[in-house]
């Protein structure tokens, strides 16, 4: 009788094991990577901070979690003109020539949650998540082909003001995230019997990726990395972040003046790494005034004419080397991105200056990105022989529609199945 019992205990707990398998113990870990702006951020106040005004005081916000911390990014109210500023005064960052480095402003510390998980990169704000959605639609897709949050499918958020820097020049937040994202990549594959890591990015998560696999040996990424799919990647930047540092930018938000966040925008590290590089873009004009026309091989003097000369050093020292070379990974890259969308190309400023919003000459890309940019790496890795690239182009698909539209998740979704090797329409979403 024991015996029947043992057997009927091992035919159930087999059979409990192949249930629990059957949607992700063949899964590859996959690890999503946001870009700017995608993903939550928190900050508290210390007696060092000196608010700009009475509103930014320490009792702004009125509700904080224990320890005094709060969403920085992202607030609705950030959208209303006199919260702008106090957003804005609390976003920035401040070069510090003696340490060749970036830190946030004086009394304001800042941290991520929630890394390893997707939770931040769901929603920007969880209290509207309709109008701050982000990532929850492909998470979303990706559970039904079996994945399991913080199991087989994780999350690296990070700080995305701040960005990298050429060799001999320190970015300490930058520098940390890449040896967060590195021990993750490890642990998610030992927790998953050894199996190499798929890592998803979108937009700049995509050349933090980059850098993070030509900073690690080729044994290593043989090791851990089974593919990387870049998602709407400004792999030479965006004319669009030109503007941002002339004008300011809002997203198109109604009530919110540009120049009140252009200070912030400028002060932004990974904002610098995001303008138009000589490589990519080479003699294109991007910017015309009555008396100029830039090119990528023009931001040094750009930099100077807008007003920012403070960045030309950082440009010339930090970003140049770095912006020069898009070296090959030699690990298997697919990347996804839209098309034919209006995508600014050449901003065209009146003698009012740089004070003044843009007219804009649209070309091809997905709305944020420029074509030239997303297929870069086309012209770039053609000729490696050990190199696998592939690109897919969705028509119409904008910069973030590969995350929340049916179109771009399904598309995502369908490259991740190949990649596993699912050929089963039982996955379909």
């Amino acid at each position: 009788m024991k015996g029947l019992e043992l057997t009927v205990a091992m035919v159930v707990s087999t059979a409990v094991m192949w249930y629990t398998c059957e949607g992700n113990c063949d899964l590859n870990p996959l690890i999503l990577v946001p870009g700017s702006g995608g993903n939550q951020l928190e900050a508290r106040l210390t007696d060092e901070y000196e608010p700009p005004s009475q509103l930014c005081g320490e009792r702004y916000p009125l509700f904080k979690e224990r320890g005094g911390w709060f969403r920085l990014w992202f607030r609705p109210a950030l959208l209303l003109a006199p919260f702008t500023q106090c957003f804005a005064h609390r976003m920035m960052l401040y070069y510090n020539p003696l340490i060749d480095d970036y830190d946030n402003a004086p009394g304001v510390e800042t941290r991520v949650p929630c890394f390893g998980s997707t939770r931040s990169l769901l929603y920007l704000d969880p209290h509207f998540k309709r109008a701050t959605l982000y990532m929850e639609p492909l998470v979303k897709a990706l559970k039904h082909l079996g994945y399991v949050d913080s199991e087989t499918l994780f999350g690296a958020p990070y700080d995305f003001r701040y960005g990298l820097a050429a060799d001999g020049h320190p970015s300490r937040v930058g520098t940390k995230f890449l040896e967060d994202l590195k021990d993750l990549i490890e642990k998610a594959s030992v927790s998953n019997g050894g199996k190499p890591v798929i890592l998803v990015s979108h937009s700049l998560g995509g050349l933090f990726v980059l850098q993070l696999l030509n900073r690690n040996p080729p044994s290593w990424r043989k090791q851990f990395i089974k593919h990387f799919v870049a998602l709407s990647t400004p792999w030479g930047g965006a004319v669009q972040e030109s503007r941002n540092l002339a004008s300011g930018y809002t997203l198109r938000a109604p009530l919110v003046d540009p120049l009140l966040v252009r200070d912030q925008q400028r002060s932004s590290e990974s904002n610098l790494w995001l303008m138009p590089s000589p490589k990519v873009f080479g003699g294109l004009p991007l910017v015309v005034t009555e008396n100029a026309t830039y090119t990528a091989n023009d931001v040094v003097q750009f930099l100077n004419d807008i007003g920012f000369s403070e960045a030309i050093d950082l440009y010339k020292s930090r970003i140049a080397p770095l912006v020069e070379q898009l070296p090959a990974p030699e690990v298997p890259v697919t990347c996804i991105f839209g098309s034919g969308v209006r995508t600014p190309e050449t901003l065209f400023y009146d003698e009012s200056g740089f004070d003044k919003q843009p007219e804009i000459m649209y070309g091809d890309g997905d709305g944020t990105v420029n074509m030239v940019s997303l297929a870069a790496l086309q012209s770039e890795w053609a000729d490696l022989k050990n190199q696998s690239l592939k690109t897919v182009r969705v028509e119409g698909a904008s910069h973030l529609s590969m995350l929340r539209e049916p179109k771009g998740v399904k598309r995502v979704v369908k490259e991740i199945k190949d990649i596993l090797g699912i050929t089963s329409d039982k996955f379909m979403i």
